[in-house]
């Protein structure tokens, strides 16, 4: 009898766990995705020949094929018990420095960066998987014990864990993605309760350091910030696109010119116009409605986010969330910061937005791991009510 009641029970647990699915958290994502295939054929597949084109080499089909893969590594993610993830996070962490230490080695140099592996036919960033990895490894560290982390030792273990992936990346060189991933740890220290002077103490030591940080970037870097700094002392042109995506932002008034009709993207003035400027193409073409629209929707994603970190009933699935939306903050932030010209150019795309299938399944990856959180938040006890 006892066997046959829980062969009743499992469906009923399982049934009760999938009803907790945030519908509306996977409703905005898909909006989302839907959106930035409508730019990115606006911005650059319809000004392309399509005589002689291969169906794989148009974006819009390949941005569509990396989303669909995506959402079912998201729903698959969902379905795995988040537990289990944190309790090989040791694991997690030795792969993702093996990822890292792999791309150094063998990885393909794009845009003058070894960021890059090539899979078959494909070109992935390992970079991108390792942000979300990184998310489990600190729920890890800093979710099991709210008391322990009183002391700074805690603290201290976290900070040593990140360094080394966010150093691996750098010297890709990947200033953007390194920046996010320890951008992600402090607002997950922050989030999980440590105490302030030891995050003080944190940025002392950063500001002590920021003279030898600055010697150690990469020279493209530095002549990033200076034109950021002071954009009409830029003789080898290298503020052009930045320009170019202002002028872009300023023409589109408040409804924009429509879609194909933006003329900074269209007479291909605006260069990586379908990645790291795509809202820029955005603001011209749909104005400042619909790019307020567009705001609005990350806002809405990230509240969602920040609820189920609310819900989550133990600290590292409340940590696996927070993590989640400080990583799509940091990034949405840091890309419309520079379409803006208010931050200096890094290289980031906008997520779920701009073309690219590293960016684009990573992000569903964490919006994932988020379902998994929220679909557990009532106990196994509790959902036999």
């Amino acid at each position: 009898m006892v066997g046959g009641e829980r062969a009743l029970s499992a469906p009923r647990i399982q049934k009760t766990i999938w009803s907790n699915f945030d519908l509306p958290l996977l409703c905005v994502t898909v909006l989302l995705i839907l959106i930035g295939e409508v730019m990115i054929y606006s911005s650059y597949e319809a000004s392309l020949p399509t005589v002689g084109q291969n169906l794989w080499e148009n974006t819009v089909f390949r941005q569509g094929v990396f989303a669909a893969v995506g959402l079912v590594f998201h729903m698959g993610i969902a379905a795995l018990d988040y537990h289990v993830l944190i309790s090989l996070r040791r694991w997690l962490y030795v792969l993702v420095v093996g990822i890292l230490f792999s791309t150094l080695a063998i990885g393909h140099i794009s845009f003058g960066a070894r960021s890059w592996v090539s899979v078959q036919a494909f070109l992935v960033q390992p970079a991108e998987l390792c942000k979300v990895l990184m998310i489990i490894v600190l729920a890890g560290q800093l979710g099991q014990d709210p008391e322990a982390l009183q002391g700074p030792i805690p603290f201290l273990l976290s900070a040593l864990s990140v360094i080394v992936p966010v150093f691996l990346i750098y010297s890709q060189p990947d200033f953007g993605t390194a920046l996010v991933v320890f951008a992600t740890w402090v607002g997950m220290s922050f989030l999980a309760g440590v105490r302030w002077r030891h995050m003080l103490l944190l940025g002392i030591v950063g500001l002590i350091a920021a003279p030898l940080l600055w010697s150690r970037l990469e020279g493209y870097m530095r002549d990033r910030v200076v034109i950021f700094l002071s954009p009409d002392q830029d003789p080898s042109g290298a503020s052009y696109n930045v320009t170019q995506a202002l002028i872009s932002i300023g023409s589109g008034g408040w409804w924009g010119k429509g879609l194909r009709h933006g003329t900074q993207s269209q007479l291909h003035f605006l260069r990586v116009r379908h990645t790291d400027f795509i809202f820029s193409v955005l603001a011209e073409e749909l104005g400042f409605v619909g790019s307020l629209v567009v705001l609005g929707l990350f806002v809405f994603l990230i509240l969602r986010l920040l609820r189920i970190a609310a819900l989550a009933r133990d600290g590292c699935g409340r940590l696996i969330a927070a993590g989640g939306a400080t990583m799509l903050l940091t990034q949405a932030f840091i890309n419309l910061g520079m379409n803006a010209n208010l931050l200096p150019v890094t290289g980031l795309p906008l997520p779920l937005v701009s073309y690219g299938g590293s960016s684009l399944m990573t992000t569903l990856l964490a919006l994932g791991l988020a379902q998994s959180v929220v679909m557990r938040h009532r106990s196994a006890q509790s959902t036999l009510l």
